[in-house]
């Protein structure tokens, strides 16, 4: 998209958001224009004193408006989720830009150019609503489309397969995952005993395990974070005629990540780092995008593809069956109250509308099941469909009546069907065509507990998912299967835990092992489950590039935040057109010297300073520039904070620009001269001359735009 159109567009929105915003604190002043009042509307005399018995005097128990205050204050909490407890959520459009009407008879999926309101849930799996955002963890992406048809809720997740195959094993798994109950220990963490004793004598969580170590885990923003529907469902067309469908959320800047220590500093830094990242994009205007995409497959053909498609511990490769692109998510409205909206929103897979339908996958059928009881434990009662957040805006018309919470007031008399009290005229619902009409499916066998041998094969897509690695991002994985087992204190654990990876990759396996003292598992290596049985699908792909843990957004840098570092002397010419461009790109620059305020520029100008890096680190930018100019320099290699923030962006394998005297910042790093810097991937190195500056410009944004350089020497050491 040309340059001036995308700024065209980024202003539009800025625009929009901005005069929302306006009216929103329109609204606010409106509402608060008023006199304080109580729940009941009594007018406050005083909100700062309590009545009593003089002025000196105790409490008077007849102080209703103390009381009034009090009790709702004590009561302002409520339960909160079991998993996905700590969310970030945003307003948006789904807009259909490839119509599936030869596959389903939804209209929100058959309509081109239709746009249907949604509000997005993004949550982490583990840790409870105070953990912090950036720990390793697979993330919730729950997507609720307000149809005409009724709300269809795609509870998905940052992964496209899960842990275990049955929802039989859903509550061990998170009883496994979530803290040790004798003690309470640790928060938002899998690097602990119980997790990986589950893990461990439970084959079928490999795969996902493969995941959870990846970079994957650790996405750099939730925008730039690929979402999955897990889950097989079916698509029906008008003519009945049903198909197998994946749902896929690709994020348009890509899909990035952190480095795993960087991660754990922003945790202490900004707990709140990813959604404080998302609101922060929204509130300055922007919107957070991704495609809808969708593998479609024939009935008939799905015993064909090597997996079984029930099985929510299996995926289908891209390059078995591509995927479409049929349409777009736009994020663009910030909530206006978290607890009303992002806390009491309540997801349910159940939450289908006709032309799709469920498959018989014994997890999701299992969800279907206690999604209805954990909202109305976590709400209150049966009417959390009536708040404001989950209410459809569809027309709604029930015979359900009453329960807690009521907030719609049911007019007539009659409170069942059919009757024919209410009109003078007969109502009934007969099971006529009109409705929902679930697929007719075929369902002839005998009850029994177990699952086809087709779930049997646990370990071919973790061998898969190893092999499409870049050889980087495979020792990243086994650098967090190491942080993980180094936490677990049963010897027995961790040896099950790599006797398991054997059966994925014995040089996995091997690397794993050997710096824990591991005893390396023999060819035979059980897996550490009674009666286990290896079983293998006979493998399609030696390798799945779409399964590589980086995908490129199509080279941009939009919102992508670059510090500069500068000090009284700097050369700001070069500088100068490199943050135009950036800007130019969607990027922003933010100055940090050693204390804010104004300094002198190398030509005398006052150039203003906001931050400082003497507390900001590295770690919240996604590149760095160092300008020349000599005395600049001079103050910044005589500044240990300074310096430990160049060789912190350096080791995390992020862009960094160096001019002219800057160059002098790379030499801990052992880069004596600019020609031997020049050669290293993601390190820009140039010069003030004008003649020099486009091309340097240009040179940091392609740097910038590959995200992150783990090639370079040194990336991820920790000294």
């Amino acid at each position: 998209m040309p340059q001036s159109r995308q700024e065209s567009q980024r202003k539009s929105r800025a625009g929009e958001t901005a005069a929302a915003k306006q009216k929103q604190l329109e609204a606010f002043a409106q509402d608060a224009q008023g006199p304080l009042t109580t729940s009941s509307g009594v007018v406050l005399p005083d909100n700062h004193h309590s009545l009593k018995a003089g002025a000196r005097g105790p409490l008077l128990a007849e102080d209703f408006i103390l009381r009034d205050k009090l009790a709702h204050f004590e009561h302002e909490r409520i339960p909160e989720r079991v998993a996905w407890a700590r969310g970030a959520g945003a307003h948006g459009f789904f807009e259909l830009t490839h119509s599936l009407v030869d596959y389903t008879h939804a209209p929100v999926l058959c309509e081109v150019g239709a746009r249907t309101p949604v509000f997005v849930r993004f949550s982490n799996m583990t840790g409870s609503q105070g953990s912090a955002d950036t720990v390793r963890d697979m993330r919730g992406f729950a997507v609720k489309f307000y149809t005409r048809e009724g709300n269809w809720d795609l509870v998905g997740a940052s992964m496209p397969v899960f842990f275990v195959q049955d929802a039989m094993k859903l509550p061990d798994l998170m009883h496994a995952l979530k803290a040790q109950p004798h003690h309470g220990m640790p928060q938002a963490s899998s690097a602990h005993d119980t997790f990986w004793d589950f893990a461990s004598l439970m084959p079928e969580c490999t795969h996902a395990l493969m995941w959870l170590m990846s970079d994957r885990a650790l996405p750099r923003s939730l925008r730039m974070m690929d979402g999955f529907g897990v889950h097989t469902f079916r698509l029906v067309n008008a003519h009945g005629v049903a198909h197998f469908v994946k749902f896929h959320w690709k994020a348009k800047l890509g899909c990035h990540s952190l480095a795993a220590e960087e991660a754990t500093r922003i945790a202490g830094e900004d707990p709140d780092f990813l959604r404080r990242d998302l609101w922060k994009t929204i509130a300055d205007g922007g919107a957070a995008e991704w495609d809808l995409a969708v593998q479609l497959i024939a009935q008939d053909k799905a015993a064909a593809l090597g997996m079984d498609l029930l099985d929510p511990t299996k995926l289908i490769p891209e390059e078995v069956v591509a995927p479409v692109v049929v349409g777009r998510l736009v994020l663009n409205r910030n909530p206006e109250n978290f607890f009303a909206e992002v806390e009491q929103v309540a997801f349910h897979p159940g939450h289908i509308v006709p032309g799709i339908e469920f498959t018989s996958d014994p997890l999701l059928q299992g969800r279907l099941l206690s999604y209805t009881s954990s909202q109305i434990a976590r709400l209150g009662g049966p009417n959390h469909g009536d708040l404001p957040i989950n209410r459809p805006v569809c027309p709604v018309h029930s015979f359900q009546r009453d329960g807690a919470h009521r907030t719609a007031i049911s007019r007539g008399s009659v409170a069942y069907e059919p009757n024919s009290l209410e009109s003078g005229a007969e109502f009934r619902v007969d099971g006529g065509r009109q409705g929902f009409q679930s697929h007719a499916d075929e369902i002839e066998s005998p009850k029994q507990r177990g699952a086809n041998a087709s779930f049997d094969d646990h370990f071919s897509q973790a061998s898969l998912f190893w092999a499409s690695q870049s050889p980087a991002a495979k020792d990243r994985i086994v650098d967090a299967f190491q942080r993980e087992l180094w936490r677990v204190e049963v010897p027995a654990i961790r040896q099950r835990v790599v006797d398991n990876m054997a059966h994925v990759d014995s040089r996995l396996a091997r690397k794993v092992a050997e710096p824990l003292g591991i005893a390396l598992p023999d060819g035979k290596a059980a897996a550490g489950r009674a009666g286990f049985r290896e079983a293998r699908s006979k493998p399609q792909l030696e390798s799945a590039p779409s399964l590589a843990t980086e995908r490129s957004g199509g080279n941009s840098i939009a919102t992508r935040r670059i510090a500069v570092l500068v000090a009284a002397g700097v050369e700001v010419g070069a500088l100068r057109v490199i943050q135009h461009a950036l800007q130019e790109a969607g990027a922003s620059s933010r100055l940090l010297a050693d204390r804010v305020g104004t300094l002198a520029t190398a030509s005398g100008q006052q150039l203003a300073v906001e931050h400082t890096y003497r507390c900001e680190s590295s770690v919240m930018f996604d590149a760095v520039i160092v300008p020349g100019g000599a005395a600049s320099v001079d103050a910044l290699t005589t500044c240990g904070d300074a310096m430990r923030f160049v060789q912190e962006a350096y080791r995390h394998g992020k862009a960094i620009c160096v001019i002219g005297e800057g160059m002098r910042l790379l030499a801990p790093l052992g880069f004596a001269d600019a020609q031997a810097a020049a050669k290293v991937p993601g390190l820009v190195v140039g010069r003030n001359d004008p003649p020099n500056r486009a091309d340097m410009a240009r040179d940091f944004i392609t740097a910038l735009a590959a995200h992150r350089h783990w090639l370079r020497p040194g990336v991820g050491a920790t000294s």
